[in-house]
């Protein structure tokens, strides 16, 4: 599919690579990501060049290797002769990053709840609180933060280090469509409360419980976005 000459980067800000760490390419590399994983740049957006290097005042070049990057993790598509857009969603790459998330989180919140410290436990519980506050606030963006925290901690308390890396990789295109979710009504109070029996099982030293707990959690996830992908063809190859 080719992208109409017309069509420009929507007016949007961009993350403020000022505050990033790392080269000139990592950050415009990482704000061009949060853009796309936030739905700030929706799936189908054109990814104009000069659009990107005028509002983050950078030259073509760091922008280019950005780009580069990002389809190398399939978050951007390279369209020949006609540019990049941000790549859409795809149902089948869905349900096989969250096969692959089931299989990884069933394994590690049972471990958890197995072995978990009091430390954890509370970092786990403070983490829950925070969800709470955010909902408090109506701020969908920090709950769906905490919420991903909550996963990273879930995953960091294995003892594996290398597991929040490969699982990052692994689901990008299910965190990116969780975005979708959160706005549906009553969605983020309901997947905290998923939270809570989760960890619950995990306080209550029940690993099977916390097993099933996360299940129930998880499937949530590719149920609600089958409909979606009907009714948001836009969004979705």
């Amino acid at each position: 599919m080719s992208l109409t000459p017309e069509q420009d980067l929507p007016e949007i800000t961009l993350p403020d690579i000022g505050k990033l760490s790392g080269s000139l390419a990592q950050r415009v590399y990482e704000a061009l990501r949060t853009a796309i994983l936030a739905m700030d740049l929706p799936p189908g957006t054109p990814l104009k060049k000069q659009l990107i290097c005028e509002q983050l005042g950078v030259s073509r070049s760091p922008v280019t290797e950005a780009i580069t990057r990002l389809a190398g993790e399939g978050l951007v598509e390279v369209v020949p002769q006609s540019g990049s857009r941000v790549t859409k969603f795809s149902m089948s790459e869905i349900r096989e990053g969250a096969f692959l998330r089931e299989a990884i989180e069933l394994a590690a919140v049972a471990k958890v709840a197995a072995e978990h410290s009091e430390e954890q436990l509370a970092e786990l519980t403070r983490n829950l609180r925070l969800q709470a506050l955010c909902l408090d606030d109506n701020d969908e963006t920090g709950f769906y933060r905490e919420d991903e925290r909550m996963h990273e901690l879930v995953l960091s308390f294995t003892g594996y280090p290398k597991l929040n890396a490969f699982a990052a990789t692994g689901w990008i295109q299910v965190n990116r469509a969780r975005q979708l979710l959160l706005p549906m009504r009553g969605r983020a109070q309901e997947a905290h409360e998923e939270h809570r029996i989760i960890l619950e099982a995990i306080r209550d030293h029940d690993p099977e419980r916390a097993r099933k707990a996360m299940q129930m959690h998880l499937s949530e996830l590719v149920t609600r976005l089958e409909p979606l992908a009907v009714s948001r063809p836009d969004l979705f190859d």
